[in-house]
């Protein structure tokens, strides 16, 4: 099997992978700050759950990339799907006890899984060369909107499957979903890394301090935390809103769903965008979209408020998220890939964790407007430098 020929069948499996994987974020997400109130005797707190799942997430990246470079791609997603079963049966034991320290720590160790559920878009790329590389990360996304399908109808399917401990089948499902990722994992053919000379160990790229020094990798970073950070902050707050302005957790539940749709359903031409238009411009065309939003959300609380302004948060975060991504895989060599991958997401997934941590108390203490204000500046620091260098790259190439 030729090295593309590869590289397509393990986008394949890494999609059926992402289907299974990313459908844990949406039950927790929707659930979490739910759960968190119900369970907390501190109403900042509420989102502590949903805030340690993206903790988890970042403090799993380097340990994930590690185990990864060290014993290949495949065994490192096989631990992290046995990880999502561990934190399912984990958080489902805090709800069913009553205990909001278990249920916290069943979200925590999530995050974990996460990890490698987020860098099944990396290994899309891995083997794939030209055109292919953006398309595969793209493709790969899509796995997301079966998840986004499978997350929120799991949550309104199961809630109430155990009438003692309301929420507790969610999450049980929770684990079921990352069991059936293992046979589905299996069949990932990416090799194992061979091993350096020992004497070649320090040529393997350059320094990572020396990487992200550089201004093209601060700014596809800058992107990515924005872009996916803004998109945390705001959906933390989401449900919250919704349901204190009289909605119920259905409907609430919907609102998510449709907004994990919109993250994913560009992935279809997002990809033959990147290759059109340029990475930049996809990235910057992502940010605009997030700060429409909450020109929506600002426009009134009614449903379809909260409905339209979570669909355009889902639009901006695939064109910025997906774009971001882009841009780092320009940012180092074959060798420098792990480190520099790994860098990347700890530094998005740790100001992740601080921002849906602080959705939660702001929206306590501020309220749903509040959060949206503060979408307008954020994008406004990124979005300059973006479209600068976007522009610098066209005189370039017409010159």
């Amino acid at each position: 099997m030729t090295d593309q020929a590869t590289a397509k069948r393990n986008i394949l499996v890494l999609t059926a992978a992402q289907a299974l994987g990313a459908a844990s974020p949406p039950i927790i997400i929707s659930l979490g700050g739910i759960v968190g109130q119900t369970l907390s005797s501190v109403p900042a707190l509420a989102t502590l759950p949903v805030s340690l799942y993206n903790l988890g997430l970042a403090l799993g990246t380097i340990p994930a990339a590690m185990i990864m470079k060290r014993m290949g791609r495949r065994t490192g997603y096989l631990l992290g799907a046995s990880i999502g079963v561990v934190s399912g049966l984990v958080a489902t034991l805090g709800i069913v006890g009553a205990t909001f320290l278990v249920f916290c720590l069943g979200t925590f160790v999530a995050g974990f899984y996460g990890a490698y559920v987020q860098s099944y878009r990396f290994a899309a790329a891995d083997a794939a060369t030209g055109a292919l590389k953006a398309k595969a990360i793209s493709w790969v996304m899509i796995g997301g909107l079966a998840a986004a399908v499978i997350g929120p109808q799991l949550v309104i399917w199961t809630r109430d499957a155990l009438p003692a401990a309301p929420f507790a089948g969610s999450f049980l499902s929770q684990a079921a979903l990352a069991l059936l990722a293992l046979p589905v994992l299996m069949l990932l053919r990416a090799p194992k890394p061979a091993a350096l000379p020992a004497g070649q160990q320090a040529a393997a790229g350059r320094p990572l301090g020396e990487i992200m020094k550089t201004p093209r990798f601060m700014l596809a970073v800058a992107a990515g935390v924005v872009s996916y950070g803004l998109m945390s902050f705001v959906m933390t707050a989401a449900p919250m809103a919704m349901v204190g302005c009289g909605f119920t957790v259905g409907e609430a539940a919907f609102g998510i769903q449709w907004h994990v749709l919109a993250m994913f359903a560009p992935s279809f031409f997002t990809g033959n965008l990147i290759a059109r238009f340029g990475k930049e411009q996809i990235t910057a065309f992502g940010l605009v979209l997030i700060a429409a939003s909450g020109v929506v959300a600002l426009a009134g609380l009614d449903l379809a408020n909260f409905f339209v302004s979570l669909i355009l948060l889902g639009f901006g975060w695939n064109f910025g998220f997906i774009g971001a991504t882009a841009m780092i895989t320009d940012c180092h060599t074959p060798e420098e890939r792990g480190k520099v991958q790994g860098a990347n997401d700890f530094i998005v997934f740790g100001t992740v964790a601080v921002a849906s941590f602080s959705s939660g108390s702001l929206f306590t203490s501020t309220g749903w407007e509040a959060i949206n204000w503060m979408i307008f500046p954020i994008v406004g620091i990124v979005l300059v430098p973006l479209v600068w260098q976007a522009a610098r790259k066209r005189r370039a190439r017409a010159a």
